[in-house]
């Protein structure tokens, strides 16, 4: 049942990152000028994603809850997962952050540029890759 759960919370960290990638990406064409003519298109594009997204990330930290539950080791001394937690907490206020550009959007308040989107865009790879490296590496257990 263990490996079950692993490949299902892999499965919507997945889904849940593509929307990561993805939203941010349809920011910055949101934030062009010249693509105006489909700035509805692009909010109906981000609300469906961003619904995605969320039930991607409440079923990776279900799935993830439940591979705790069936071992409870990580939560005694297991640096590494601490700071994969820690990650995960930021992802999730990165995901929020999403939501607020998103309505921003939606209300025509958008007051950042295409070139600062492309940065924000780059904050769930950095996540990705810390995460990764916890789980795989695990560079902190003893």
């Amino acid at each position: 049942m263990y490996l079950w759960m692993k490949a299902f919370h892999v499965i919507f960290m997945v889904t849940w990152f593509a929307g990561l990638f993805y939203l941010p990406r349809l920011f910055i064409y949101h934030a062009m000028d010249e693509n105006k003519a489909s700035f509805d298109l692009f909010g109906v594009m981000e609300k469906r994603l961003f619904g995605i997204m969320t039930i991607g990330a409440l079923l990776t930290v279900v799935f993830g809850v439940a591979l705790v539950a069936m071992n409870w080791s990580y939560l005694i001394s297991s640096t590494w997962f601490a700071v994969k937690v820690f990650f995960i907490l930021a992802l999730f206020g990165y995901h929020f952050w999403c939501y607020k550009i998103m309505i921003l959007f939606r209300e025509g308040r958008n007051q950042k540029s295409h070139v600062w989107y492309r940065w924000f865009n780059e904050a769930p790879a950095i996540a990705l890759i810390a995460i990764v490296v916890m789980v795989v590496v695990r560079p902190f257990q003893a």
